[in-house]
């Protein structure tokens, strides 16, 4: 599926051979994903969007009625 024999994608996964940024792109569709390269400087900004929703971050500020049920 991507374009690849399987000894070399082998290769490829064992780390005992390098592949071009194409490869990477044609085995990551292949599994149904997408290879994205960004700057590294923006690497911790795209972290904080990729944290799970449940982190603590996401909590409000404040409450207006913190001891009431939520589905009230």
């Amino acid at each position: 599926m991507a374009g690849i024999s399987r000894p070399r994608y082998r290769e490829i996964e064992a780390g005992s051979s390098s592949a071009r940024t194409t490869t990477l792109i044609n085995i990551a569709r292949a599994l149904g994903l997408e290879l994205m390269l960004i700057p590294q400087a923006m690497v911790p900004a795209v972290g904080a969007l990729l944290r799970p929703q449940d982190d603590l971050d996401d909590l409000p500020a404040f409450m207006a009625h913190p001891n009431e049920d939520e589905n009230v």
